[in-house]
């Protein structure tokens, strides 16, 4: 099985969490992937990696959809050399321009092929595929800008997560004890921004003196706003946890009574599987609003609260903390309605898809 993905940990974590499944059943996992995530990819159970050239550009800039283009070239020729040698069964890409090669590739010899859409709104790369692959696969019941055809024909198995974040469904959600500590996790990475990053310490550092001293604050924030998060967080004398990124994040989000983060497809399916109410931040310059789309998904089944960045402020953040987290009661409500909408089982159903489709 050739897996297709790269460019972010959104598009690589579900493919990593389909590659283990299927690996588990027996099957040899090629990943086809670019050349930005060697990092990422250093867990990925993979037999071989193969990396094919490609590259984006936003609309409006002639010259970079030409040099795009020809760099997806490149990739699609490598890749279908790559494909000849490997013979696999199927090809599964998982969205963004690292993904085209390989299934452009894959399309042109007449290969089965399978797509996964992680968002509630279609990427502009699994647009363009959709009319041609063999099966499509999604998270969401919502398939934001597909067409109606590829909306009918679309499979809804969910977002795969990985084993660590898996195990959660099955733990309880303990909201805050009367009095005790309230640990909240702010999450954030790579798209934090300095918007996150410095007005979740300032609205922190404005909540009531008696909650405040009940926090125990763990958040990724930027490098560059790592010193005056701490400062924030040290004149306001709140425990605070801070780094760029954390490695154990199932561990965090397993204590964490509140989340707050943007909407990522993964984080926003990992929440729902881990039973942790959140405010989610759309991430607001995406072209397709797809994390505004997806957080709409978990806030209309009530799990989770809506801050968009145009209307941020530090007053309306704090008041929004002070409400949530003097509500053990709703956060308990907030926990099990996020719940309801997870699909834990989301890699076994996939790959369930994709034998399915390999077997023809």
């Amino acid at each position: 099985m050739v897996i297709a993905a790269g460019g972010t940990g959104g598009h690589l974590f579900p493919a990593q969490a389909l590659a283990e499944a299927l690996a588990m059943r027996g099957w040899r996992i090629v990943l086809a992937t670019d050349d930005r995530v060697q990092s990422l990819a250093s867990a990925f159970p993979a037999d071989e990696i193969v990396t094919l050239e490609a590259a984006t550009a936003r609309p409006g800039d002639p010259a970079g959809l030409v040099r795009a283009a020809i760099a997806i070239l490149r990739g699609v020729l490598a890749g279908r050399a790559a494909l000849s040698r490997i013979k696999p069964d199927a090809v599964v890409g998982f969205g963004g321009y690292p993904s085209l090669p390989a299934l452009i590739a894959a399309i042109s010899q007449g290969r089965r092929t399978i797509i996964h859409e992680q968002n509630a709104v279609s990427g502009r790369a699994n647009r363009l595929l959709a009319p041609f692959v063999t099966a499509i696969g999604c998270a969401f019941p919502v398939l934001g800008k597909a067409s109606a055809r590829t909306q009918a024909r679309a499979v809804v198995v969910g977002n795969p997560v990985r084993p660590e974040i898996r195990v959660l469904a099955d733990a309880p959600y303990e909201p805050p004890a009367r009095d005790g500590e309230i640990r909240l996790l702010i999450t954030g990475g790579s798209q934090g921004a300095r918007l996150v990053s410095e007005l979740l310490p300032a609205a922190v550092a404005k909540l009531p003196a008696p909650l405040r001293a009940r926090l125990r604050v763990e958040q990724q924030t930027r490098p560059e706003s790592l010193e005056v998060a701490k400062s924030l967080y040290a004149e306001a004398k709140v425990q605070a946890d801070l780094a760029p990124f954390f490695r154990d994040m199932a561990a965090r989000l397993a204590r964490a009574h509140l989340v707050v983060g943007r909407a990522g497809a993964s984080t926003v399916c990992e929440l729902a599987v881990a039973g942790r109410p959140s405010i989610l931040i759309p991430l607001g310059v995406a072209l397709d609003d797809d994390q505004g789309q997806n957080a709409k998904v978990l806030a209309g089944a009530g799990g989770a609260e809506v801050a968009l960045e145009s209307a941020l402020t530090q007053p309306g953040m704090t008041a929004a903390l002070k409400t949530l987290l003097s509500s053990p009661v709703r956060l308990a409500k907030m926990a099990a309605a996020a719940r309801r909408v997870a699909r834990p089982d989301a890699a076994e159903r996939l790959a369930d898809l994709v034998e399915r489709t390999a077997a023809g």
